[in-house]
């Protein structure tokens, strides 16, 4: 049987080396490939792939690129509108401009004037979207004024692919859509200190009817029931005062006494040549770069751990550990270093 293909496929190749991790993925080091492009896995058995065939009724498969260390969690926030939750997102932005990213949403609305694809919007096909949702590439999608709107896993990714914490800023709906998804992320809920408060910001904005302003107190209602009862979210703030809100917001995400400077994480590479062969022991993958047999000093062995794997498709899988050993031949020699 010809299986199902999910997940980013990756490019071919000058060729490529492959080991099996456990029953469940295959990993495959891809020769000649870039640094951020020679780690990908090809799933068999994992979670996504069991979700897919119950969808599907076939066979599954799916690759998942891979990549060196852990990425910190996204931030889900949200709140009825008016609560402040797009001021304090502004605060973290620019306290932290290096540390934080959004993630850029997918529409099938026609791009407006001076919008750009890729920056405002990935804008796409219905016929397209509406397949990427069914092969579960979406974290959350809504049908707006008869167009789709949602944040993909892959859009997610990149953010973390850059080294930064990616903010979503979604609505309750949405938010419990992500919450039922395979992304770890830490839910953050802001609220009004009264819905009397609500009402005198809204009205203070002066950029709603009042008829505008009614329907968004309704709304505002149901949120706040929703998003303090049905136990979505792992954090409840009170937007009373913004300073201490705020400050509240930078201990729950463990920024206290973080600094942009000091805080800064860059995605690890790996630095891999053509000629290399690999094997595996126990938890460990093998990689002997140069010549086999030739004996000399320049060989190095590059040892990739995969114990601790977390994610997969559709999205990436992370958890790599890379070390290596700057030579050897008949046994092991040198220290241990990252690899570049």
């Amino acid at each position: 049987m010809i299986p199902t293909v999910r997940g980013e496929e990756p490019k071919p190749c000058e060729g490529h080396s492959a080991v099996a991790i456990n029953e469940d993925r295959i990993l495959v080091i891809k020769k000649g490939a870039t640094s951020d492009d020679c780690i990908w896995f090809l799933e068999v058995d994992t979670q996504y792939v069991r979700e897919q065939k119950k969808k599907v009724g076939t066979e599954i498969v799916a690759w998942s690129r891979g990549f060196i260390g852990n990425a910190q969690k996204p931030v889900v926030i949200s709140g009825p509108s008016g609560v402040g939750k797009g001021t304090l997102i502004s605060l973290l932005m620019k306290e932290f401009p290096s540390l934080f990213g959004f993630s850029v949403s997918h529409t099938t609305r026609a791009p407006r004037e001076m919008e750009k694809n890729g920056e405002h919007y990935h804008f796409t096909e219905r016929s397209v979207m509406e397949k990427e949702i069914k092969d579960g590439k979406f974290l959350e999608y809504a049908s707006v004024h008869g167009n789709l709107y949602g944040t993909s896993i892959e859009a997610v990714e990149v953010v973390s692919d850059a080294g930064k914490r990616c903010i979503l800023d979604i609505d309750v709906q949405g938010a419990k859509s992500v919450r039922a998804s395979s992304l770890e992320a830490i839910f953050i809920f802001i609220r009004p200190p009264s819905m009397k408060q609500l009402e005198e910001r809204l009205r203070a904005r002066g950029t709603e009817t009042e008829d505008q302003i009614q329907k968004r107190l309704q709304n505002a209602e149901a949120e706040i029931k929703q998003g303090t009862s049905s136990g979505i979210f792992d954090h409840i703030l009170y937007n009373d005062k913004l300073d201490e809100c705020y400050k509240n917001l930078k201990e729950r995400l463990g920024l206290d006494g973080i600094t942009a400077s000091n805080n800064q994480t860059a995605p690890r590479e790996i630095d891999l040549p053509v000629d290399h062969s690999v094997s595996k022991v126990d938890n460990k993958i093998l990689i002997k770069c140069g010549t086999p047999g030739s004996g000399k000093a320049s060989e190095n062995l590059i040892i990739l751990d995969v114990s601790s794997l977390k994610g997969g498709a559709p999205g990436r899988t992370r958890g790599l550990d890379v070390y290596a050993i700057d030579s050897f031949s008949d046994g092991l020699n040198g220290n241990g270093c990252q690899c570049r």
